[in-house]
């Protein structure tokens, strides 16, 4: 697959090393791919922007070492100034917490490495299979569970994608294709044009999946090229966005996920419960009355997966309970997400009864 003026970004999280862009040609640029390069990734320069005081977070720097600090300008615009305990900041700020080694915390929290099928190629559920495009992420979530996963050795860019489409092909009970990684949207729009490309001439696939949060922290990503790819393809599209607090939906990408909505796709919203960010029934009544009223389904609500340097943001199965039940008595039904947790192992996501 050829990349040739492609606008390329690389990350390598094995070493959790800082992203880095480089640009075969720069006037290509799209607006997006600037606001990823010019994101915050020193404190210093967060806390300029924020009006805080470094010693007034609990910053880490080896925290920071392990999983680099990166936001994007148009999501720092969404966090409060002069609020250390903003949720939005909360959600993306290296601290002191990570370094605690809790018992149960693992760095493979989900089994992704017992579902590989093949290089970048994950299987855990019949009927779909998850294809990881690329260790990028334009924001580094600090619960992120795949924050210690080996992208050097199962990254599939390029030349082991015809791998992972080979096998993809073979196996004609898979009808679903999920996108995922990092965040298949940090892709260029030619190259993930040449990989949608290649899935739809597998015939036997009906749906495509995209997990993002691109669109969420920069909303110029949802450009015209992404648009009239998922208006033209022969699958059904479904976005799975990521959106964990209400405060997160602004005018920039209320506009842009209008347009995603006209290309007929089916918007979907995956939140994780997240301690001091959104576990309490006002912040979760919020976020499902800000979706619905931008055509995004709530879909999925999930406890935390417990990953290791995340333990900081877990929320009890039976306070996650005690909230649900509380925010149903306030919403209708098709408002209220499902209370999941995943499981490694199980052969679907465990619904957790309230």
């Amino acid at each position: 697959m050829s990349i040739t003026n492609a606008y390329s970004l690389t990350r390598d999280h094995t070493s959790h090393a800082p992203a880095t862009v480089s640009c075969i040609e720069h006037d290509a640029q799209s607006n997006w791919q600037q606001e990823y390069k010019y994101s915050i990734t020193d404190l210093a320069d967060l806390c300029q922007a924020l009006e805080l005081k470094a010693n007034q977070l609990p910053f880490s720097l080896a925290s920071q070492q392990q999983f680099p600090l990166r936001v994007p300008k148009s999501y720092l615009q969404r966090i409060k100034k002069s609020n250390p305990k903003d949720p939005l900041l909360l959600q993306v700020l290296p601290t002191t917490y990570e370094q605690k080694n809790t018992l149960g915390f693992t760095k493979d929290p989900v089994g992704d490495l017992q579902s590989i099928k093949s290089k970048g190629l994950l299987q855990k559920y019949n009927c779909r299979a998850l294809l990881l495009t690329t260790s990028l992420c334009a924001i580094h979530c600090r619960y992120c569970f795949r924050r210690h996963f080996p992208y050097t050795e199962q990254n599939p860019r390029r030349d082991a994608w015809q791998q992972a489409l080979t096998e993809i092909e073979k196996d004609k009970t898979i009808h679903e294709i999920i996108l995922s990684g990092g965040d298949p949207l940090a892709l260029d729009d030619a190259v993930l044009r040449n990989l949608i490309n290649s899935i739809e001439n597998i015939k036997h696939l009906k749906r495509l999946r995209i997990h993002t949060r691109l669109p969420v922290v920069i909303p110029n990503r949802v450009c015209d090229e992404l648009l009239t790819w998922i208006s033209n393809s022969r699958l059904k599209i479904i976005v799975v966005l990521h959106i964990n607090h209400a405060q997160e939906i602004n005018k920039e990408f209320r506009l842009k996920v209008k347009q995603l909505a006209n290309t007929q796709c089916t918007l979907l919203n995956q939140s994780v419960l997240l301690k001091n960010i959104n576990d309490d029934v006002e912040s979760l009544i919020a976020l499902s009355e800000a979706l619905f009223a931008n055509n995004i389904l709530p879909y999925y609500l999930h406890l935390l997966d417990k990953v290791e340097g995340a333990e900081h943001f877990d929320v009890s199965k039976q306070q996650a309970k005690n909230l649900m039940k509380q925010v149903c008595c306030h919403l209708p039904g098709y408002m209220v997400p499902k209370l999941v947790e995943e499981v490694a192992g199980m052969p679907a996501k465990s619904l957790i009864d309230y």
